[in-house]
């Protein structure tokens, strides 16, 4: 933990003697003093709008978890619809969100299900990997004793192959989580009028670029939240796995 504080006071003191020795317009790149300063002058803008970002990253991530999850386990049931389904899966996450903006909105309206759908978008490809990976990686000798013991193929995927992809599932969910901060302030930027990604988008034309910085130092810090609680999730729930990993 103190190794990453310590890069962090690095990086942090390097930016601001480049401001303070180079030419750069605060506007362009507004000095780590200025954004501390935002973050307490801003403090109740920011948190109010924190709340609908934290909504929307929240129910999208666990959205994509239960879609992600059914849907790797129907690939995994089904090895036809594996080979018709992945390779569409797999280009599906090549599509710009910029073409699907427009569509999202015409179903949905500036609604927070429109916003929803695209953080879910965002972040199910990586659940669905992971999971689909961890189920076709079961120790096959499990499965011959399952089949020995005459288990049903409901029993099998519900004691050892569900079992088994858990850990593989807060890891994909661990990955959306990265992402999925990104996608909630692409989706606040199609249209809405609360949000972290709406305050980004209103501030740097009003030269507020302090307090851009102050709303997306926000969002890294929701972020490394976010991850830090799935891994928490993960050493509760599925224990056997080691100690997870530090962010």
């Amino acid at each position: 933990m103190i190794a990453p504080l310590v890069l962090l006071a690095i990086f942090i003191g390097a930016w601001e003697l480049y401001t303070q020795i180079s030419s750069v317009d605060s506007f362009i790149l507004p000095a780590p003093h200025e954004i501390a300063q935002s973050l307490y002058d801003d403090r109740s803008l920011l948190l109010s709008n924190l709340g609908v970002t934290a909504q929307e990253v929240g129910l999208g991530v666990a959205l994509a978890l239960l879609i992600g999850g059914l849907l790797a386990f129907a690939l995994h049931l089904s090895p036809a619809l594996r080979r018709a389904a992945y390779p569409l899966l797999v280009s599906s996450q090549a599509v710009p969100f910029v073409i699907l903006a427009p569509l999202l909105v015409f179903w949905f309206g500036f609604s927070v299900f429109a916003k929803l759908a695209i953080v879910v978008i965002v972040c199910f490809f990586p659940v669905v990997v992971t999971t689909l990976d961890a189920l076709r990686n079961v120790d096959p000798e499990l499965i011959k004793l399952m089949r020995t013991l005459d288990a049903s193929r409901w029993q099998t995927l519900r004691m050892v192959e569900a079992p088994a992809a858990l850990p593989a599932a807060l890891s994909g969910a661990k990955i959306a989580v990265a992402v999925a901060v990104i996608g909630a302030v692409f989706a606040e930027y199609t249209g809405s009028e609360k949000g972290l990604g709406h305050l980004l988008l209103t501030s740097t034309p009003q030269l507020e670029t302090a307090r851009a910085w102050a709303a997306t130092v926000v969002l890294a810090l929701f972020a490394v939240a976010l991850f830090a609680a799935l891994g928490f999730a993960q050493r509760v729930l599925v224990p056997w796995t080691g100690k997870d990993p530090q962010p």
